[in-house]
């Protein structure tokens, strides 16, 4: 199985801070497998055209929660006419060979995280949320080993910020790693706030010594290589 982040920003990544360059983020999507896209939000048709991805390849289409950069009209409407279906599930589903499992995440607002399994691997979509529930955790351990999970780090370093009761800053993951590596392989962070956050590289730096990853706009992880 393999995830290809379109977007890894929170969302104060605007369109209109394209001019950022290389340090541009998306808002948060991602594709499974080339097929599944997770969150039809308003920078995805960008991402398709900037990564050469022919929208026709996505079959699938699920929202983690109806926030303005998770979830766009016009973009569910542009991926339709392309043949994609939107499907919402509370509980479990396979699509294209991948079993995908829903959970409640901790956010404002209704929201969902998903477990991806193909039967090799297994990867946890957590976006967006502050910690994990403790249903989560115990469906973590249940199913171990997960061989990757993509956190939420909107908050950066910034101490005493009200966010923190819907989104991860970056002690926060640091101690979900500490407690979680015995069941979770690879750990990944995205949906980076472009306010709270150095650039990419320093990151990058901070996170290193904990065996963190950064996500950026146009990686792809395989796992079954």
């Amino acid at each position: 199985m393999k995830i290809r982040f379109l977007g890894t920003g929170a969302a104060d990544w605007s369109p209109e801070r394209r001019d950022h360059g290389d340090e541009y983020r998306g808002n948060a999507s991602a594709l499974i497998n080339d097929t599944i896209l997770i969150d039809p939000g308003p920078t995805v048709p960008y991402a398709l055209e900037k990564f050469g991805i022919a929208p026709e390849s996505i079959k699938y289409i699920i929202n983690t929660h109806k926030h303005k950069d998770h979830f766009n009209s016009d973009t569910l409407t542009f991926l339709e006419s392309k043949g994609a279906r939107f499907i919402e599930f509370d509980d479990e589903i396979i699509l294209e060979d991948v079993k995908i499992k829903a959970s409640t995440g901790h956010h404002r607002v209704p929201t969902k995280h998903y477990l991806f399994d193909d039967g090799e691997s297994k990867i946890y979509y957590a976006l967006d949320s502050a910690w994990l529930l403790y249903d989560e955790v115990q469906m973590i351990i249940d199913t171990a080993p997960v061989d990757l999970i993509v956190l939420d780090c909107t908050v950066g370093h910034q101490d005493g910020d009200y966010r923190i009761f819907e989104h991860n800053n970056i002690n926060m993951v640091i101690e979900m790693k500490k407690t979680l590596k015995e069941h979770i392989k690879r750990f990944c962070i995205s949906h980076m706030s472009c306010g709270l956050h150095d650039d990419h590289d320093i990151i990058c730096r901070d996170l290193e010594p904990y065996g963190i990853e950064v996500a950026y706009d146009g990686l792809e992880i395989s796992l079954n290589d």
